[in-house]
């Protein structure tokens, strides 16, 4: 990592209390970054800011000192040890996550209480905590709002409140939700508001303006839509050509820590599988996977026992992975927005990456919109069909029963009687279905197509049962 991405300005310089400092000292942080640098003397002066910078640059940081800040130069006596005195909302798990961790470990010398929301995991835990009291919520609306309703907590007494990926909160249909807290808080003139994220889209002023007092606007070179740092190359190939494409690429580089992109779940369960096939060790993460094994996987990529992420958009934001060498388009994003969240993933920091993109024939046609938005064409690079290499392709995953079928091995399944009886299998369901009902044309079906369970022939529902 480089300090060329830091500012001359020095957290010793700001006015920051003794405990807060401390934090940043043991956080092995000396000097700001320009985002930082920029809104911690307004913040810390009392006002309210909307920044808005690259991923990667710190905001995080930024907001949780002006937060520490305000909590303990002026804290509410009055306050019940129930009420938090800080919210701050997430629109993902693993943002929500990771904003929890980066506030242990900056308030490590502040006697607050930090408790993490979010669903998915740990409902009863989650609860009892917050009835131990609570000074900072840290979480994800949803879960929040549940707790919210149930009484554990009120917001009369909130100080502070920090938006963070406010434009995430949009995409992902939160909106009601934060308006809904937003309106159960005291007057914004009584509070602190802060609102962060990589855009600032005119519907995420519109909220800044109606729910905060005067934000001061804070943009962090707002042209530069993608890092420096990242070298950025796209390919066009034939979607036969996709899949030996990334593995010769993969072979020719070091994947120890690469981020790959898909837009579908069954896209990341099939490139998982053939990088698996072919010696790369890879895990895929999406919306359903279990928040437990999701917190599993992504530590063991963090710890470098995985090489390969693979995942959809919802792993492109919150995910703050030191290191990320590489970052494969496999899909070109549907969305313009998500290129930049993605890539943004390596070169965090300082540090330099690659961003690989494939220009296939589902998704190129989502090119030019990606190439107005961030301002300039990705470079294009060349590939000779004839150099792709042979690659092992994975064997079918084994089918899911489905539930209810009759067929072979079923007790007491012999003959026409079989098919014709209560609950005989899918015989009768699936001759019905296509008959629209007919008994007679049911019972001619079986006889033409044979009638023991599981015969194998003809519109039998036994044959089908079977085979799953």
């Amino acid at each position: 990592m480089t300090n060329t991405h830091l500012s001359e300005v020095a957290f010793a310089d700001l006015d920051l209390a003794a405990p807060v400092l401390e934090g940043v000292a043991n956080a092995g942080f000396t000097h700001c970054t320009p985002i930082q640098a920029q809104t911690l003397p307004l913040a810390i002066g009392g006002r309210d800011v909307a920044g808005q910078a690259q991923t990667g640059t710190g905001k995080s940081a930024a907001f949780l000192l002006a937060m520490f800040q305000r909590l303990v130069t002026k804290p509410n006596p009055e306050r019940k040890d129930t009420d938090p005195a800080a919210l701050i909302l997430a629109p993902t798990r693993e943002l929500a996550i990771q904003i929890y961790k980066d506030a242990v470990n900056l308030g490590e010398h502040l006697d607050l209480k930090l408790r993490l929301v979010y669903g998915g995991t740990d409902y009863e835990k989650q609860r009892q905590s917050l009835t131990e009291g609570v000074d900072i919520i840290i979480g994800t609306p949803g879960r929040l709002i549940d707790y919210f309703k149930q009484g554990l907590f009120t917001l009369k007494s909130i100080e502070v409140l920090i938006l963070d990926e406010a434009d995430r909160m949009f995409d992902l249909g939160f909106i009601k939700d934060i308006r809904y807290l937003m309106r159960r808080l005291p007057a914004r003139e009584r509070r602190q508001n802060m609102l962060f994220s990589a855009t600032l889209s005119h519907r995420v002023l519109e909220l800044a303006y109606e729910h905060m007092n005067e934000p001061e606007l804070v943009r962090i070179e707002p042209d530069k839509v993608t890092a420096d740092r990242v070298k950025q190359v796209i390919y066009y190939p034939s979607n036969r050509d996709k899949m030996p494409l990334l593995i010769k690429l993969l072979k020719q580089m070091d994947p120890h820590r690469t981020m790959l992109f898909v837009n579908t779940r069954r896209a990341a369960d099939m490139v998982t599988r053939t990088l698996e096939a072919n010696g790369f060790s890879s895990r895929a993460i999406s919306g359903d996977v279990p928040q437990k094994k999701r917190q599993r996987m992504l530590q063991e990529f963090k710890d470098g026992g995985l090489q390969i992420l693979v995942g959809t958009d919802v792993a492109s934001r919150g995910l703050h992975i030191d290191d990320v060498s590489h970052v494969f388009n496999y899909d070109l994003p549907q969305d313009a927005e998500d290129y930049v969240h993605r890539i943004g993933r390596t070169a965090r920091a300082g540090t330099e990456g690659d961003a690989i993109s494939f220009g296939c024939e589902d998704y190129a046609m989502g090119l030019p919109q990606i190439e107005d938005y961030i301002g300039y064409q990705i470079p294009v690079e060349q590939y000779s069909p004839d150099d792709l290499p042979e690659i092992t392709r994975p064997p079918r995953p084994p089918r899911k029963k489905k539930p209810g079928g009759g067929g072979r091995g079923r007790p007491g399944g012999g003959g026409r009687r079989s098919g014709r009886s209560s609950g005989g299998g899918s015989s009768d369901s699936s001759a019905n279905a296509k008959s629209g009902g007919s008994g007679g044309r049911s019972r001619r079906r079986r006889r033409r197509g044979g009638g023991s369970s599981g015969g194998g022939g003809g519109n039998n529902g036994g044959g089908n049962s079977s085979a799953t």
